[in-house]
């Protein structure tokens, strides 16, 4: 029995501490004990609301005869893929060469140097449906490692070679208009007529499905609000068709991670922080506050933990008349829940993800005029400040119980956080904000372009494992965040130096973008900002709650801020331009109306600023 795991930061990963494997956590330790023993080493990858993953733990991992298997012929790594998702990034790059069914539980199998050979999901305990027993897997790689070591050695060899290649190279350039509408057409071609969302014409009854989030945010580009207006039409589709699913929980409003089926029936019950907070922004920019409403309840109801910051998940199983059920307390109706117990929650807070949270919180807060949210909003982020900054300013990319997670933070953490504390700032004129925001931007500018500040993950590292392509699948990616939130930067005046690093990502990026836009929907998005002049809307007023700000913010501009005088003058004076000379005129209240920094005449009267909605 192992002890190594109990005092993770990661409930996943603490549940394992008592099992006989012998388990390390990720770590130097691990890969120097291989090569003592000269064995091959299994780095099992999941996380705690992953249904497969308890299945397979309670199988294989609790069981004595393969747990002593496991540890006499190999090394085995535990690995939360949320606190660690470069890790997982790399594992998952490398397994796809083995298995064209990737996910989780993800077990990858490396030489001590940690070069992948071999990988799979889920194995049974026993041999079924043409997948082998995991003992016999676990046999035929010892068998592998002893009896033909120079071909695994090759095989890792040639894949550490082929994914290091694999990555993108040179300028692929900024994107034209007529570029991004024809990824439009791509993404509308693959609308599925019947049942919406996205799905293949002839795909089969049990094709999964997920929310896509990224995807439906870049069809829900402004640029596309005139010139394409069905790409908007096309995302509120897809929500709505969603939302009357049972993809939704229909009492508390979250919804579950995906479908089982083509027809949104079925789901994995898992519910997460990230998916439900970029709903949030796709239901606010398509109109269904209720929508939006509903799954920011779910947020601070069930996610928000008492010291502010949310909780990364809610498990789709609970443990009901003594047996492990998956969904039984989602099937309930509301009357039956409260009397059932709830789910777990993986209490792990993650800097990104609450990032995420911050910022939809912060929009639908503004937008429908719901200051509870923006006070959540707020809370999450003195919980951040207060456990996920270490002494220097960096940031940690995870914490449970105010306990911070020794795993490194990556550039989603920084640029998802930055994004959140840019909105915030921007919704309640609060300048600590989005200084804070330009701080960690600026902490990520080496060079070389866009850094961790302090380094990838130093283990990796020391392997010199390849680094992973950036994909934005379920949420934006560390570069198309740190993108967003620089460009933002940019809208408020902070210089041109922003909106350059926008383009650099956008650049780099774009070659797969064209091919692959489901994996890249994010930094399209950005790459649809670059295109258009932005609409700035800054109002001058000595009350918040002036009608014309509210007006303003109602209005669906890039940046809108709403101000007083003398915080008008302090933006300014800490380097956001866009809030330079903003005054009252004739002491009332003032709209500033600009497109890319050129401003129409001040206005004062909402009639006056609605006037102004087509750009006239």
């Amino acid at each position: 029995m192992s002890s190594r795991l109990a005092a993770s930061a990661s409930p996943y990963v603490r549940a394992h501490a008592g099992q006989p494997v012998a388990w390390f956590a990720w770590g130097d330790e691990a890969f120097e004990e291989a090569r003592r023993r000269d064995v091959p080493v299994l780095v099992s990858i999941g996380y705690s609301t992953c249904h497969w993953c308890h299945v397979m733990s309670e199988e294989s991992f609790a069981d004595p005869e393969t747990a002593a298997l496991l540890n006499c012929e190999m090394v085995a790594i535990k690995v939360d893929r949320e606190e660690h998702p470069e890790v997982d990034a790399v594992m998952l790059a490398a397994a796809s060469a083995f298995t064209p069914h990737l996910g989780w539980p993800l077990s990858v199998f490396t030489t001590p140097e940690g070069r992948p050979f071999y990988a799979g999901t889920y194995w049974p305990a026993q041999a079924r449906g043409g997948m082998p027993a995991f003992r016999d897997v676990i046999r035929a790689v010892a068998e592998a490692w002893t009896e033909r070591r120079e071909a695994v050695t090759e095989t890792s060899r040639a894949l550490h070679d082929a994914l290091q290649a694999a990555r993108d190279a040179g300028d692929a350039g900024v994107p034209t208009i007529d570029d991004l509408t024809r990824i439009v057409d791509v993404v509308a071609a693959a609308e599925d007529p019947v049942h919406g969302g996205f799905a293949a014409a002839d795909a089969a009854p049990g094709t999964p499905k997920f929310p896509t989030v990224p995807v439906l945010r870049f069809l829900q580009s402004p640029l596309f609000t005139d010139l394409r207006p069905d790409a908007g039409a096309l995302a509120a589709r897809t929500l709505d068709a969603m939302a009357r699913s049972p993809l939704r929980d229909h009492v508390d409003g979250g919804f579950f991670r995906y479908a089982t089926r083509r027809d949104w029936t079925q789901p994995h019950y898992e519910r997460m922080l990230s998916d439900n907070a970029g709903l949030i922004e796709v239901a606010a920019d398509a109109e269904r506050p209720d929508v939006a409403a509903g799954i920011a309840g779910f947020l601070l109801d069930t996610l928000q933990t008492p010291a502010g910051g949310f909780a990364a998940a809610q498990d789709s199983e609970s443990i009901i008349a003594g047996e492990r059920r998956e969904g039984a307390f989602y099937l309930a109706g509301a009357s039956e829940r409260a009397d059932l117990p709830a789910p777990a929650v993986d209490g792990k807070v993650i800097t990104a993800w609450n990032g995420l949270a911050i910022a939809a919180l912060a929009d639908a807060g503004t937008r429908f005029a719901l200051p509870g949210l923006l006070d959540a909003a707020r809370r999450a982020v003195d919980a951040l400040e207060e456990t996920n900054l270490d002494e220097a300013g960096r940031l940690r990319r995870a914490s449970l119980d105010e306990i911070p997670s020794s795993a490194p933070a990556t550039l989603e953490d920084y640029g998802a956080y930055a994004e959140g504390l840019l909105a915030l700032g921007t919704a309640t004129g609060e300048l600590a904000y989005v200084r804070e925001a330009r701080r960690l931007v600026d902490l990520c500018r080496t060079g070389e372009g866009l850094q961790v500040p302090g380094g990838r993950d130093p283990v990796l590292g020391r392997l010199d494992a390849p680094i992973a392509d950036e994909a934005d699948i379920d949420r934006p990616s560390g570069t198309s965040a740190l993108a967003s939130a620089a460009l933002t930067l940019w809208e408020l005046g902070g210089g041109e130096e922003y909106r350059a690093i926008a383009e650099d990502v956008v650049r780099s990026r774009m070659r797969r973008a064209r091919t692959e836009p489901f994996a890249h929907g994010a930094v399209l998005r950005v790459a649809a900002r670059l295109l258009q002049p932005p609409r700035q809307i800054v109002v001058i007023a000595d009350r918040r709650d002036d009608p014309l700000a509210a007006a303003a913010r109602g209005m669906g501009a890039d940046t809108v801020v709403c101000l007083d005088e003398p915080t008008a003058r302090r933006w300014a004076d800490a380097g956001f331009g866009l809030l330079a000379d903003r005054v009252l005129r004739d002491g009332r209240a003032t709209a500033y109306d600009c497109r890319g920094f050129v401003c129409r005449l001040p206005v004062h009267e909402v009639s006056e600023l609605l006037a102004g909605a087509d750009g006239g």
